[in-house]
């Protein structure tokens, strides 16, 4: 019997290991796999645009006025510029679109976070700098894609994944003609460097923990 269960566990060892090893990574990156998973179901709730109307331009990273710019998904459409900033939230949530940052309840603990609404509002200002357009013509959207329980005053800028469509094809007014040369130049002054992206997502821990 003892044999056994020595080479049982001889055999179950590595298994064990790459749980363990497994489970130290996914404690690690949490943030970023919850956070990638809410763009990804983002992205693919966009795909259900009309692709002859809308321009759906993903992970934009731009740099205005000396300031760099991470901007979860961009629509460009006859109807408007659609700047969208993702989050993957749970538990119960408050605030409103004028607090720069929202309580999360857990338990009896309180947890803040950076409002979204005003993170994105930077968003749209530097997006406006850069393409020379009215920011009235640039929608502030932020999706949930999540089951938080939100008890947020806003006006009409938080949408979930099952909602967003709906959001933007419910503005209908005309108001952008060179939709095309817009996608271009987002897609020219989209950079890829990766020294670059690291050196912003160092700068915005490095302000949180301050």
């Amino acid at each position: 019997m003892s044999e056994f269960i020595t080479a049982l566990t001889k055999y179950l060892m590595p298994f064990s290991i790459c749980a363990f090893i497994i489970g130290i990574l996914g404690y690690i990156f949490y943030k970023q796999i919850v956070g990638r998973a809410g763009e990804y179901y983002t992205k693919q709730a966009l795909k259900k645009l009309p692709n002859d109307k809308y321009k759906i331009i993903n992970d934009v990273f731009i740099k205005v006025n000396g300031y760099t710019h991470q901007i979860d998904h961009v629509v460009v459409s006859q109807y408007g510029i659609f700047c969208i900033e993702t989050k993957q939230y749970n538990g119960f949530i408050v605030g409103s679109k004028w607090d720069k940052q929202w309580t999360r309840y857990a338990g009896k603990d309180k947890i803040p976070y950076e409002n979204p609404i005003r993170q994105n509002y930077f968003h749209v200002k530097a997006l406006s700098e850069l393409l020379n357009i009215d920011e009235k013509k640039i929608f502030n959207i932020v999706c949930i894609s999540s089951t938080a329980t939100l008890k947020i005053k806003h006006d009409g800028e938080l949408v979930s994944d099952n909602t967003i469509i709906d959001k933007i094809l419910s503005y209908k007014d005309i108001i952008i003609d060179n939709i095309d040369e817009i996608e271009d130049i987002i897609n020219r002054n989209n950079i890829k460097d990766k020294t670059i992206k690291k050196e912003h997502i160092k700068n915005i821990k490095n302000k949180y923990r301050s």
